[in-house]
């Protein structure tokens, strides 16, 4: 049996999932920081200017995702994580500075861009390197990585605000510590692992499939010679190679929407959106309006949405461990389905005015299914069916239309809470998932234990 050099490939895998990292952080800080910019700036009753706060960053992903196929497809995956790294590092502290609500806006998006970045290039570079047999649980650990900084920013959010006193009025909050400095410091924390992040990668090697693609053979050997040894080397090198000879033209967005390429696209795009309408951000996204409704104060919305991270933790780190043993295709039917039960039992728990720990019990569970199911598997299906010579391209298409999806998603949370209420919204979410099992049941094939190029064979006619 060949021999993996198992510290090495986890060593290059853990830096570029320190991408996941910072998405995890600058994603989910936003909803512990909400109670006190809004007060600070003055947005708490303007739900237009509360909903553009929570969801104009991901105008940045959306950018980030679709400059990602370019610049991986022309510089490879190396340098434009560098690049989303320094953009963690600008918006970090342009947003902790930022004293009025434009310049907040504008920093959010330029973090944005960050994580629209590093959500394609993270999962794609790990996927291209990964050994067949590992690039399951590794890919998912992109995804342990975003938990993680979801959960540190739940945390930090924790430590550093003060405890609001039940009841405190805006002006109360607007001017106390937490409303003029302690939401800044939340935002300030994301500078430091995006240093970390930007010094590390600079040791990382090349994706050598990206290598190869730009005709710098002789640079991919060494990388997976390190990997597996040289017999693996040359394998992977030949196998590469007949896939990327297979079809000479240049590749554009145009080249996708080829027949051979076109109902795989559909199906990583299908995904990509299913992953966000599923409605499982708006728990980390808009926590304080979901907890109010189920009667919790300011101070106990922001220790119970730790206890949501730590259970979004726990069970990311159950589907790397199964998603390699029990296939991509089982945990996506499973979340599917389950989040769908969940969701009729939450909307029915505020529809019969249930409030306390049934409605955090079910929130909870609703959040363990996504994160052992959907949150990593979308992931690692979308960095392994896309074939290697569009590869680049159809991540940012799929990653475009993921954010697309998100910024939908989180826009539209505070508007529909509003016209059908808690109840109305997660029925409407039972409904969207469900249809989503039915089509994965359908259409979903099972990629467990194959290369990227037995994929492609499998998948591209």
């Amino acid at each position: 049996m060949r021999k993996f050099n198992g510290a090495y490939i986890l060593g290059i895998s853990m830096v570029s999932a320190m991408g996941g990292l910072l998405f995890g952080y600058d994603w989910v800080v936003i909803g512990g920081a909400k109670p006190f910019y809004e007060r600070f700036f003055d947005i708490a009753s303007v739900a237009n200017l509360q909903a553009w706060a929570m969801s104009c960053a991901l105008v940045g992903c959306i950018l980030g995702a679709v400059i990602s196929g370019v610049v991986s497809d022309a510089f490879g995956r190396k340098r434009p994580l560098l690049v989303s790294a320094l953009l963690f590092m600008v918006a970090s502290v342009g947003t902790g500075f930022a004293m009025n609500y434009s310049t907040f806006v504008v920093f959010r998006m330029i973090g944005g861009i960050g994580i629209g970045l590093a959500s394609a290039l993270s999962p794609m570079y790990i996927a291209e390197v990964a050994p067949s047999h590992w690039r399951g649980r590794l890919v998912s650990l992109n995804q342990m990585t975003i938990v993680i900084g979801i959960l540190a920013a739940q945390l930090i959010n924790l430590l550093i605000a003060d405890k609001v006193p039940d009841g405190a009025s805006d002006a109360l909050i607007q001017a106390s510590w937490n409303g003029q400095v302690g939401w800044r410091w939340m935002f300030f924390a994301c500078g430091v692992p995006a240093i970390a992040f930007f010094v590390l990668t600079f040791f990382v090697p090349e994706s050598p499939r990206w290598l190869m693609k730009a005709g710098k053979s002789d640079k991919a050997f060494p990388t997976l010679k390190r990997i597996g040894g040289e017999e693996y080397a040359r394998e992977e090198m030949s196998n590469i190679q007949a896939t990327l000879d297979d079809v000479s033209e240049k590749v554009d967005f145009k080249t996708l929407f080829k027949p051979a390429y076109s109902v795989i696209l559909l199906l990583g795009i299908f995904l990509a959106v299913f992953q966000q309408w599923c409605g499982i951000n708006t728990v980390f996204n808009y926590a304080e309006e979901i907890f109010t409704a189920a009667g919790y104060g300011v101070s106990d919305t922001l220790f119970n949405i730790v206890i949501t991270g730590s259970v979004n933790l726990i069970f990311t780190l159950v589907a790397m461990f199964t998603v390699d043993k029990w296939g991509r295709k089982k945990l996506m039917v499973f979340g599917s389905i389950g989040l769908a039960v969940d969701y009729l039992l939450l909307g029915s728990a505020f529809f019969f005015g249930l409030k306390g720990i049934p409605v955090l019990v079910l929130v909870v569970t609703a959040i363990g299914i996504y994160a052992m199911s959907l949150a990593p598997i979308v992931w690692v299906i979308l960095s392994e069916i896309f074939p290697n010579r569009i590869r680049g391209a159809a991540m940012a298409l799929a990653t475009f239309a993921l954010w697309v999806a998100c910024f939908i998603l989180t826009y539209t949370f505070p508007l529909l809470n509003k016209t059908l209420g808690a109840a109305g919204t997660f029925w409407l979410y039972a409904g969207i998932c469900l249809a989503g099992f039915v089509l994965i049941l359908l259409k979903l094939p099972e990629t467990k234990g194959k290369s990227l190029e037995e994929i492609e064979k499998q998948l591209v006619k």
